[in-house]
Protein backbone atom coordinates (compact mmCIF):
# COMPACT_ATOMS: atom_id res chain seq x y z
CA UNK A 1 0.00 0.00 0.00
CA UNK A 2 1.18 3.50 -0.88
CA UNK A 3 0.01 7.05 -0.24
CA UNK A 4 -0.34 9.77 -2.85
CA UNK A 5 -0.64 13.33 -1.55
CA UNK A 6 -2.00 15.90 -4.01
CA UNK A 7 -0.15 19.11 -3.17
CA UNK A 8 0.15 21.08 -6.42
CA UNK A 9 -2.20 23.98 -5.71
CA UNK A 10 -1.26 27.54 -4.81
CA UNK A 11 -3.69 28.07 -1.97
CA UNK A 12 -4.63 31.67 -2.80
CA UNK A 13 -7.20 31.83 -0.01
CA UNK A 14 -4.43 31.16 2.52
CA UNK A 15 -2.48 34.28 1.63
CA UNK A 16 -0.22 35.62 3.05
CA UNK A 17 0.82 32.19 4.39
CA UNK A 18 1.28 30.85 0.85
CA UNK A 19 3.11 33.83 -0.57
CA UNK A 20 6.46 32.03 -0.32
CA UNK A 21 5.33 28.46 0.46
CA UNK A 22 3.07 25.85 -1.10
CA UNK A 23 -0.12 25.18 0.83
CA UNK A 24 1.11 21.84 2.17
CA UNK A 25 4.14 23.49 3.81
CA UNK A 26 2.12 25.98 5.86
CA UNK A 27 2.76 25.29 9.54
CA UNK A 28 -0.13 24.48 11.85
CA UNK A 29 0.47 23.57 15.52
CA UNK A 30 4.22 23.89 14.94
CA UNK A 31 4.56 21.51 11.98
CA UNK A 32 3.72 21.76 8.30
CA UNK A 33 0.57 20.08 7.01
CA UNK A 34 2.72 17.76 4.88
CA UNK A 35 4.94 16.72 7.80
CA UNK A 36 1.85 15.87 9.84
CA UNK A 37 0.38 13.82 7.01
CA UNK A 38 3.60 11.90 6.49
CA UNK A 39 3.87 11.07 10.19
CA UNK A 40 0.29 9.79 10.25
CA UNK A 41 0.96 7.57 7.25
CA UNK A 42 4.16 6.24 8.76
CA UNK A 43 2.50 5.60 12.13
CA UNK A 44 -0.09 3.51 10.27
CA UNK A 45 2.61 1.46 8.55
CA UNK A 46 2.63 3.16 5.15
CA UNK A 47 6.19 3.92 4.14
CA UNK A 48 5.85 4.56 0.40
CA UNK A 49 4.69 8.18 0.15
CA UNK A 50 4.35 10.10 -3.10
CA UNK A 51 3.77 13.86 -3.23
CA UNK A 52 2.54 15.58 -6.39
CA UNK A 53 3.92 19.11 -6.29
CA UNK A 54 3.34 22.22 -8.36
CA UNK A 55 3.33 25.71 -6.86
CA UNK A 56 6.63 26.56 -5.12
CA UNK A 57 7.72 22.93 -5.49
CA UNK A 58 11.30 23.78 -4.58
CA UNK A 59 10.16 24.57 -1.02
CA UNK A 60 9.24 20.93 -0.35
CA UNK A 61 12.47 19.58 1.12
CA UNK A 62 11.42 16.45 2.97
CA UNK A 63 13.36 13.20 2.82
CA UNK A 64 11.99 9.70 2.25
CA UNK A 65 9.25 10.77 -0.15
CA UNK A 66 8.93 10.42 -3.91
CA UNK A 67 8.03 13.61 -5.77
CA UNK A 68 6.24 14.22 -9.05
CA UNK A 69 5.20 17.57 -10.49
CA UNK A 70 2.07 18.87 -12.15
CA UNK A 71 3.68 21.51 -14.34
CA UNK A 72 0.23 22.72 -15.39
CA UNK A 73 -1.01 23.32 -11.84
CA UNK A 74 -2.13 26.86 -12.69
CA UNK A 75 -4.59 25.70 -15.35
CA UNK A 76 -5.69 22.29 -14.03
CA UNK A 77 -7.33 20.85 -10.93
CA UNK A 78 -7.10 17.85 -8.58
CA UNK A 79 -8.05 15.17 -11.10
CA UNK A 80 -5.25 16.07 -13.49
CA UNK A 81 -2.84 16.31 -10.57
CA UNK A 82 -3.74 12.75 -9.58
CA UNK A 83 -3.21 11.42 -13.09
CA UNK A 84 0.25 12.96 -13.26
CA UNK A 85 1.19 9.78 -11.39
CA UNK A 86 -0.97 7.26 -13.25
CA UNK A 87 1.97 4.86 -13.42
CA UNK A 88 1.81 4.67 -9.61
CA UNK A 89 -1.86 3.64 -9.59
CA UNK A 90 -1.66 -0.09 -8.94
CA UNK A 91 -2.25 -2.56 -6.06
CA UNK A 92 -3.66 -0.40 -3.23
CA UNK A 93 -3.42 3.40 -3.14
CA UNK A 94 -4.56 5.92 -0.57
CA UNK A 95 -5.12 9.38 -2.06
CA UNK A 96 -5.08 12.47 0.14
CA UNK A 97 -5.56 16.14 -0.55
CA UNK A 98 -2.53 18.15 0.51
CA UNK A 99 -4.40 20.62 2.71
CA UNK A 100 -5.91 18.26 5.29
CA UNK A 101 -4.70 16.51 8.42
CA UNK A 102 -6.41 13.60 10.14
CA UNK A 103 -6.09 11.47 13.22
CA UNK A 104 -4.50 8.03 12.89
CA UNK A 105 -7.75 6.19 13.59
CA UNK A 106 -9.35 7.92 10.57
CA UNK A 107 -6.60 6.63 8.30
CA UNK A 108 -6.75 3.17 9.90
CA UNK A 109 -10.46 2.86 9.10
CA UNK A 110 -9.68 3.54 5.45
CA UNK A 111 -6.78 1.09 5.41
CA UNK A 112 -9.04 -1.69 6.71
CA UNK A 113 -11.63 -1.31 3.95
CA UNK A 114 -11.61 -4.15 1.41
CA UNK A 115 -13.74 -2.32 -1.16
CA UNK A 116 -12.45 -1.35 -4.61
CA UNK A 117 -13.41 2.26 -3.93
CA UNK A 118 -13.57 3.73 -0.41
CA UNK A 119 -14.11 7.36 0.60
CA UNK A 120 -13.93 8.88 4.09
CA UNK A 121 -16.97 10.99 4.99
CA UNK A 122 -17.60 13.02 8.15
CA UNK A 123 -21.04 12.31 9.63
CA UNK A 124 -20.59 15.06 12.24
CA UNK A 125 -19.61 17.69 9.69
CA UNK A 126 -22.19 20.26 10.88
CA UNK A 127 -20.40 20.60 14.23
CA UNK A 128 -17.11 21.26 12.42
CA UNK A 129 -18.47 23.61 9.75
CA UNK A 130 -20.28 25.78 12.31
CA UNK A 131 -16.90 26.51 13.89
CA UNK A 132 -15.54 27.70 10.56
CA UNK A 133 -18.39 29.76 9.07
CA UNK A 134 -21.73 31.39 9.79
CA UNK A 135 -23.63 29.81 6.89
CA UNK A 136 -22.24 26.37 5.91
CA UNK A 137 -24.65 26.05 2.96
CA UNK A 138 -22.35 28.31 0.92
CA UNK A 139 -19.44 25.88 1.23
CA UNK A 140 -20.73 22.31 1.52
CA UNK A 141 -21.63 19.91 -1.29
CA UNK A 142 -24.09 17.10 -1.75
CA UNK A 143 -23.40 13.64 -0.38
CA UNK A 144 -26.06 10.96 -0.28
CA UNK A 145 -25.66 7.37 0.87
CA UNK A 146 -27.84 4.29 0.38
CA UNK A 147 -28.82 1.81 3.09
CA UNK A 148 -25.67 -0.26 2.48
CA UNK A 149 -23.35 2.71 2.92
CA UNK A 150 -22.56 3.28 -0.76
CA UNK A 151 -22.42 6.84 -2.05
CA UNK A 152 -25.17 7.68 -4.55
CA UNK A 153 -24.44 11.38 -5.08
CA UNK A 154 -21.47 13.64 -4.34
CA UNK A 155 -20.02 17.04 -5.12
CA UNK A 156 -23.05 19.03 -6.27
CA UNK A 157 -24.48 22.28 -4.95
CA UNK A 158 -27.27 21.98 -2.38
CA UNK A 159 -30.18 24.17 -1.29
CA UNK A 160 -31.14 22.29 1.87
CA UNK A 161 -28.41 21.53 4.38
CA UNK A 162 -30.51 18.80 6.00
CA UNK A 163 -30.25 16.66 2.87
CA UNK A 164 -26.49 16.16 3.32
CA UNK A 165 -25.69 12.80 4.92
CA UNK A 166 -22.00 13.46 5.42
CA UNK A 167 -19.16 15.53 4.03
CA UNK A 168 -16.33 14.41 1.76
CA UNK A 169 -12.96 15.33 3.30
CA UNK A 170 -10.50 14.55 0.49
CA UNK A 171 -9.20 11.17 1.70
CA UNK A 172 -9.92 7.94 -0.20
CA UNK A 173 -8.57 4.55 -1.25
CA UNK A 174 -8.66 2.88 -4.66
CA UNK A 175 -7.43 -0.67 -4.96
CA UNK A 176 -7.53 -4.01 -6.78
CA UNK A 177 -9.90 -3.99 -9.77
CA UNK A 178 -10.92 -0.46 -8.87
CA UNK A 179 -7.62 0.99 -10.06
CA UNK A 180 -7.87 -0.47 -13.56
CA UNK A 181 -11.51 0.63 -13.74
CA UNK A 182 -10.69 4.20 -12.72
CA UNK A 183 -7.77 4.49 -15.15
CA UNK A 184 -9.88 3.30 -18.07
CA UNK A 185 -12.74 5.55 -17.04
CA UNK A 186 -10.40 8.53 -16.90
CA UNK A 187 -8.95 7.82 -20.35
CA UNK A 188 -12.40 7.29 -21.86
CA UNK A 189 -13.91 10.46 -20.42
CA UNK A 190 -10.86 12.54 -21.33
CA UNK A 191 -10.92 11.26 -24.90
CA UNK A 192 -14.65 11.95 -25.16
CA UNK A 193 -14.06 15.52 -23.97
CA UNK A 194 -11.35 16.01 -26.58
CA UNK A 195 -13.63 14.73 -29.36
CA UNK A 196 -16.88 16.43 -28.36
CA UNK A 197 -15.59 19.49 -26.54
CA UNK A 198 -17.90 18.65 -23.64
CA UNK A 199 -16.92 17.46 -20.17
CA UNK A 200 -19.23 14.60 -19.19
CA UNK A 201 -17.92 14.73 -15.60
CA UNK A 202 -19.01 18.34 -15.13
CA UNK A 203 -20.43 20.24 -18.13
CA UNK A 204 -19.86 23.57 -16.36
CA UNK A 205 -16.05 23.37 -16.59
CA UNK A 206 -13.36 22.11 -19.02
CA UNK A 207 -12.18 18.53 -18.43
CA UNK A 208 -8.76 19.67 -17.22
CA UNK A 209 -10.48 21.65 -14.44
CA UNK A 210 -12.43 18.62 -13.15
CA UNK A 211 -12.55 17.94 -9.44
CA UNK A 212 -12.09 14.49 -7.95
CA UNK A 213 -15.68 14.70 -6.69
CA UNK A 214 -16.72 15.09 -10.36
CA UNK A 215 -14.74 11.96 -11.14
CA UNK A 216 -16.25 9.97 -8.25
CA UNK A 217 -19.74 11.06 -9.30
CA UNK A 218 -18.94 9.95 -12.84
CA UNK A 219 -17.82 6.54 -11.59
CA UNK A 220 -21.08 6.21 -9.64
CA UNK A 221 -23.13 7.16 -12.70
CA UNK A 222 -21.26 4.55 -14.73
CA UNK A 223 -22.36 1.84 -12.27
CA UNK A 224 -19.45 1.61 -9.86
CA UNK A 225 -20.04 1.16 -6.12
CA UNK A 226 -18.22 3.69 -3.94
CA UNK A 227 -18.17 2.75 -0.25
CA UNK A 228 -18.44 5.49 2.37
CA UNK A 229 -16.25 5.13 5.45
CA UNK A 230 -17.93 7.23 8.17
CA UNK A 231 -16.09 9.20 10.84
CA UNK A 232 -17.10 11.79 13.43
CA UNK A 233 -14.68 14.71 13.06
CA UNK A 234 -10.99 13.91 13.74
CA UNK A 235 -9.69 15.90 10.77
CA UNK A 236 -9.03 19.49 9.71
CA UNK A 237 -8.97 21.28 6.36
CA UNK A 238 -6.70 24.30 6.02
CA UNK A 239 -8.42 26.11 3.18
CA UNK A 240 -8.45 29.78 4.16
CA UNK A 241 -6.54 32.22 6.33
CA UNK A 242 -9.63 32.36 8.52
CA UNK A 243 -9.29 28.58 9.07
CA UNK A 244 -5.72 29.15 10.21
CA UNK A 245 -6.79 31.86 12.65
CA UNK A 246 -9.62 29.74 14.07
CA UNK A 247 -7.46 26.64 14.60
CA UNK A 248 -4.60 28.62 16.11
CA UNK A 249 -6.95 30.37 18.53
CA UNK A 250 -8.57 27.06 19.53
CA UNK A 251 -5.13 25.51 20.02
CA UNK A 252 -4.00 28.38 22.23
CA UNK A 253 -7.23 28.17 24.23
CA UNK A 254 -6.90 24.36 24.46
CA UNK A 255 -10.29 23.78 22.79
CA UNK A 256 -9.09 22.27 19.51
CA UNK A 257 -9.67 18.76 20.96
CA UNK A 258 -13.40 19.30 20.43
CA UNK A 259 -12.82 18.44 16.79
CA UNK A 260 -9.21 17.24 16.44
CA UNK A 261 -6.56 15.71 18.70
CA UNK A 262 -3.22 17.43 18.17
CA UNK A 263 -0.27 15.05 18.66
Amino acid sequence: MKAIILAAGEGKRLQPLTKDNPKCMVKLFGKSILEQQIKTFQDSGIKEIIVVTGYKKEKIKISNIKKYTNDDFETTNMLETLFCVKEELFDSVIISYGDIIYEKHVLDLLIKSEENFSVIIDKEWKKYWKIRMVDPINDVESLKIDLEGYITNIGESVDNINEIQGQYIGLMKFQNQGLSIMKKFYEDTKKNAEITGENSLNPKIPFKKSYITDFIRGLINSGQKIKSIPIENGWLELDTYKDFQIYTKMFDEKTISKIFEVK
